[in-house]
């Protein structure tokens, strides 16, 4: 039977943000810490997890993001461990913002002129007191435009999830619109729902991006 569209309906799609912010928060979470491991070990001097870390990277870049979460969600089951897709979404997510956030972080590490580093070691700073006293203070100033302008599209990613059955944003809408059959309506309130969470992020990072560039010129 189908039902028309109102404020229960609304408020049903509404309340599923809270699910799309949280997966978003522990894909990023993760994702950061997955991230900051593989951009240090892509800049250091140990061959062996350098090419570990290069072959996830291209992974976890050269394939869809949908396959990913499939992969997860269905190979656990095929291996007799059993997900629930909100579980199989915050790690395929996690995974992927590792990739992601690590080659960001890793190019930023790099930006960091040379003679930083040739300062430090002349001091007889070790890598790991030349990353954390030199080179990353200044690099996560170069990565944080790159890195909220990621966020959104991490966001923006989420929706994929409802492909594997768990309730965010995009699956809120799916569910009411096989109730109302309104797709135009439904979906075009669940669109507007994205670009107020992803919009002021968007702003934000341009806004970064440009202050960044003004403190460089001068």
């Amino acid at each position: 039977m189908i039902r028309p569209f109102g404020w229960n309906e609304f408020l049903f799609i509404v309340f599923a943000i809270q699910w799309t912010i949280a997966l978003s928060a522990i894909a990023f979470v993760g994702g950061g810490i997955g991230g900051l491991a593989i951009a240090l070990i892509r800049v250091s001097n140990l061959r062996i997890p350098r090419l570990i870390s290069v072959g996830f990277i291209r992974v976890f870049q050269g394939t869809p993001l949908l396959m990913q979460l499939f992969l997860v969600f269905f190979g656990m089951t095929i291996v007799g461990l059993p997900i629930n897709p909100w579980i199989a979404a915050a790690i395929a997510l996690t995974l992927h913002a590792s990739a992601f956030l690590g080659e960001i972080w890793r190019g930023c590490i790099e930006a960091v002129p040379a003679g930083q580093r040739e300062a430090a070691t002349a001091l007889g700073l070790r890598y790991v007191s030349r990353m954390r006293y030199i080179i990353l203070p200044q690099a996560s100033r170069i990565a944080v435009a790159p890195t909220v302008g990621f966020l959104v599209q991490l966001i923006k990613g989420t929706s994929l999830a409802a492909i594997i059955g768990f309730t965010e944003l995009t699956r809120a809408g799916q569910i009411i619109n096989n109730a109302t059959f309104r797709p135009f309506l439904v979906f075009g309130v669940v669109a507007v729902l994205y670009f107020i969470l992803c919009w002021p992020l968007s702003i934000m990072a341009r806004r970064m991006e440009k202050r960044f560039s003004r403190a460089t010129t001068r």
